[in-house]
């Protein structure tokens, strides 16, 4: 049965329509549409909520000017409706990601097949293809590797196909982990264990590969607590932040064992990779 959804739509700088579509997201908030106005963003209807929606913007009023305002929308399938403007992308010429729905493409040398739920991890966002990008320059031949917020699964399921033979992926979001199961039965992989739940709830393992892909707040909160989670000499990747917090991701990093080996940005958007020392 279709769900209903509102719609929010925020005037703003569009400079900012990245940073603001990460914190709705945060919010439930699942689909967006980008304009030189702002951002239309998309929610269920039992998740929506004035207030939450309202403080993000007075978060950001300092900033920017953005004006908001919101609708309920007439009942659709808005699945079947995001899917028809869903593009095959490519990272690094290299990796090909597409909807099952789509003809693969031979000349690729990994084919990922993710079908979102208009879910983020599609690869669409900068800090996704920032990952990917920074995993291809990495040795995951057999090695183990932990998905943090791992939405769609991409990460883990590219991880896989590098190589990994032991990983662990989670979501605190009942429809990511759902979403994450179905997306590593469509790319064959068996060596992926989803659940749905945070850090906290992951069972006390070592790593060889820890991925990040949050926002700044949970990385500052919980650098610390990846680190337990590696191996000496491991590797964690963390990005979902823009380049300016740069400084203040690496400076938690170092506070806690962390290496700084790599950084690379895309429009305003960073990704950093550590060595545990």
């Amino acid at each position: 049965m279709p769900t209903n959804y509102f719609e929010a739509r925020l005037l703003l700088n569009p400079d900012f329509n990245e940073i603001l579509m990460a914190e709705l997201a945060e919010i439930g908030y699942e689909s967006f549409v980008e304009s030189n106005e702002g951002i239309s963003a998309y929610i269920p209807e039992n998740s929506f909520d004035a207030a939450l929606l309202q403080q993000v913007v007075d978060n950001y009023q300092h900033l920017t000017p953005i004006s908001v305002e919101y609708e309920q929308l007439e009942t659709k399938n808005w699945n079947e409706e995001w899917e028809r403007n869903y593009q095959p992308i490519e990272v690094a010429g290299r990796i090909r990601v597409r909807a099952s729905y789509h003809l693969p493409d031979p000349s690729f040398e990994y084919d990922l097949v993710i079908d979102p739920k208009m879910s983020f991890g599609t690869g669409h966002h900068e800090t996704t293809t920032l990952v990917m990008e920074q995993q291809l320059s990495l040795d995951h031949q057999n090695k183990s590797v932990l998905d943090v917020g791992s939405g769609t699964g991409i990460l883990a399921i590219l991880a896989e196909k590098l190589g990994a033979n032991r990983l662990t992926a989670f979501d605190i979001e009942e429809w990511a982990y759902l979403n994450a199961i179905e997306n590593a039965a469509l790319n064959d992989c068996t060596h992926i264990t989803v659940f749905q739940g945070t850090i906290a709830d992951c069972p006390a393992d070592i790593y060889d590969i820890v991925l990040a892909n949050i926002n700044r707040n949970i990385l500052l909160q919980e650098i610390p607590t990846y680190v337990k989670f590696l191996k000496v000499s491991g590797t964690l990747i963390v990005s979902g932040f823009y380049e300016f917090d740069i400084a203040d991701i690496v400076q938690k990093a170092e506070e806690s064992g962390l290496k700084l080996i790599a950084q690379k940005t895309l429009n305003q958007w960073a990704t950093l990779k550590f060595e545990k020392v």
